[in-house]
């Protein structure tokens, strides 16, 4: 009887999603540049609940693949509590989940809990039939600006508006950004998302520091290190704008880096 090799479920996730960033690398097009209800956060249909962790960059990158336009998501048996059918011959999209078990605790620091990764399987509404999507009324803009304000001024991380560049200083921990009105967009809530999408981006760089998260930054660009860091600093920006539902332009230098990645 031949055995069949456990599935990777890391490698799974991490293979679609760099395929994903591979197809849009020279159109400066990732898995998170979805304008609309695709570029919000993945929500389980049956429960409404936000999927979290890389299942939202797994999702998002499904999406992209078969043009889903709406991130609702349920399994096959969700579907069927919904009253709806999942179409013959659609094709399941991995999430994964942990499930926790315990053990003795080998050091004073161990709580004894330990926690595999398990595999589900969902289906997009697009591949149903029998399921109405609600309606989803869009936020005022003054909204998203009041969420967004209260999420940068939670960081602690100050933000000094000025000059023509935005960056993040690490020697005096501030943010850079250049005032608003000097940002290309057709909208105002356009130039709006974009502002907050790159002072996010510029917030992700923050977490790196020693004092926060200590990750290794890079030296200089096309580094493996600076290449990651800079994808960090993007993934940061594109979850946060989808939970505040802004969304942004994709940025050319962007994908530069990621490129080199």
């Amino acid at each position: 009887m031949t055995t069949r090799p456990a599935l990777d479920l890391h490698q799974v996730v991490t293979d679609k999603i760099v395929a994903a960033i591979d197809a849009g690398v020279a159109e400066a097009r990732m898995p998170w540049h979805r304008p609309g209800l695709s570029a919000m956060i993945p929500k389980n249909a049956l429960t409404g609940n936000a999927y979290n962790g890389i299942n939202i960059v797994s999702l998002w990158a499904e999406a992209q693949h078969a043009s889903h336009q709406v991130s609702l998501w349920a399994t096959y048996r969700q579907w069927l509590e919904l009253g709806a059918q999942v179409r013959k011959g659609e094709k399941a999209s991995l999430v994964v989940f942990y499930k926790s078990y315990g053990v003795e605790p080998s050091e004073d620091d161990d709580d004894g809990k330990r926690r595999v990764a398990k595999a589900s399987w969902v289906f997009n509404v697009a591949q149903v039939d029998g399921f109405n999507v609600p309606g989803m009324p869009e936020r005022p803009l003054i909204e998203k600006r009041t969420a967004a304000e209260a999420f940068l001024a939670g960081l602690g991380v100050p933000i000094v508006i000025g000059g023509d560049q935005a960056f993040y200083r690490p020697g005096t921990d501030t943010i850079h950004m250049p005032e608003e009105r000097l940002f290309d967009a057709a909208t105002e809530l356009s130039r709006t998302g974009d502002w907050y999408s790159v002072a996010f981006h510029e917030a992700g760089h923050a977490t790196g520091v020693q004092k926060r998260l200590d990750r290794q930054m890079g030296k200089r660009f096309g580094d493996e290190a600076y290449c990651m860091e800079e994808l960090v600093a993007e993934l940061t920006s594109a979850m946060v704008m989808a939970h505040l539902g802004l969304s942004a332009q994709p940025r050319l230098d962007h994908a530069r880096y990621i490129a080199h990645g």
